[in-house]
């Protein structure tokens, strides 16, 4: 993108950022109402126009319930998509809202709601408006979190979701050149107040910005730092890929049953941390079935397998230490020099009647 974070969109720009989906047979346009979304549909309206064959658009706003103004400004999303001549709809989380994890439930309302629209539309993609500025805020939220690798390449330009591919195109963009677009545009968009509530996690951070900026950590440097682990994630999910058929080459396809994984303890020993970890990882959430386990718990599950382990190896033989453990609905053992992994017994309730864990 320019270098001026102040200078609206060219259309020259836009034809760059947006180039990968004009074979997309349709898309679907989350537009709250806020100026970056507000650009994008923008954006995404002066782009179609000017393609002789262009993917179909519909904008989707979605109302949340929890701000009395939302109605009013998923109403004025409409009037401006039918200006551009874009189809528009309005879906509602409806039920119960929950008292804690409220920015999470919501998000992920509207992500299944996005995915429900697209499959209504024929779209292949959901767009958002996520800037450079947000993706620098989710580095330093998922930084003071302690995530791991993954967890700090931060926001993908793709990415799947309920079987729609989740594209964010503007990821390396300035939201004040977004800002800029629409002032020179003369095109007006909501303010939402929650953005600067400091209740929220994201809007404190936010606040933090300008004082990490004036020490070098601006928005452009945290999101080009999201980019560079990101592509160090990637290096290592191909190693963690390399060393899973390593090891299935090793058993020759016999050590696992059906519905299990089962590695060898000293081969599996031999490979890197981060690639156990994650070998760890994928086993347990492939087999658990009480959601994504928590990188924390992976990690000393990891560190209890080392030891044993280690003290295996030096035990004379049958005096090895074994494990087992739970974790996220799955059974890790270590038995006989190896390492299995599968679903765990269903847990009971009081009285002996078994509980229905459900599927992850």
């Amino acid at each position: 993108m320019s270098d001026d974070d102040n200078s609206p969109i060219s259309t020259r720009e836009a034809s760059r950022l947006f180039a990968g989906l004009k074979n997309a047979p349709a898309l679907v346009l989350a537009v709250s109402g806020g100026p970056d979304s507000v650009a994008l549909m923008w954006l995404m309206a002066r782009w179609q126009r000017s393609l002789a064959r262009a993917p179909l658009l519909t904008v989707v706003t979605i109302d949340h319930g929890l701000r009395p103004e939302a109605a009013r400004e998923a109403r004025e999303v409409k009037r401006l998509a039918t200006e551009l001549g874009l189809p528009h709809r309005t879906l509602r989380w409806r039920g119960a809202k929950p008292k804690t994890g409220l920015p999470a439930a919501a998000r992920e309302a509207r992500y299944r709601l996005l995915a429900e629209a697209a499959r209504a539309a024929g779209a292949s993609h959901v767009l958002t408006a996520h800037t450079r500025d947000d993706q620098a805020e989710t580095l330093l939220m998922r930084l003071f979190r302690g995530s791991g690798l993954a967890g700090l390449s931060a926001m993908a330009p793709l990415s799947a979701r309920d079987g729609i591919v989740l594209a964010r195109p503007l990821l390396d963009v300035a939201k004040a050149q977004l800002v800029a677009t629409l002032k020179r545009a003369k095109v007006g968009f909501a303010d939402d107040p929650t953005n600067r509530d400091a209740a929220f996690t994201r809007p404190r951070l936010r606040a933090l910005l300008p004082l990490l900026a004036a020490e070098g950590g601006d928005a452009r440097n945290l999101a080009r730092l999201a980019t560079r682990l990101a592509r160090a994630n990637a290096a290592v999910e191909v190693l963690a890929d390399g060393a899973e058929r390593f090891l299935r080459l090793r058993d020759r396809g016999d050590a696992s049953q059906a519905g299990a994984r089962s590695f060898e303890a000293s081969a599996f020993a031999a490979l890197p941390e981060e690639v156990r970890l994650r070998l760890l990882l994928r086993a347990v959430n492939a087999l658990g079935h009480e959601g994504p386990a928590e990188l924390g718990k992976v990690e000393t599950l990891m560190s209890v397998l080392d030891e044993a382990i280690a003290a295996g190896l030096r035990a004379r033989p049958g005096r090895r230490p074994g494990v087992k453990q739970t974790l996220a609905g799955a059974l890790i053992s270590l038995a006989g020099g190896r390492i299995h992994i599968a679903p765990a017994p269903a847990r009971r309730r009081k009285g002996g009647q078994a509980r229905d864990e459900g599927g992850s």
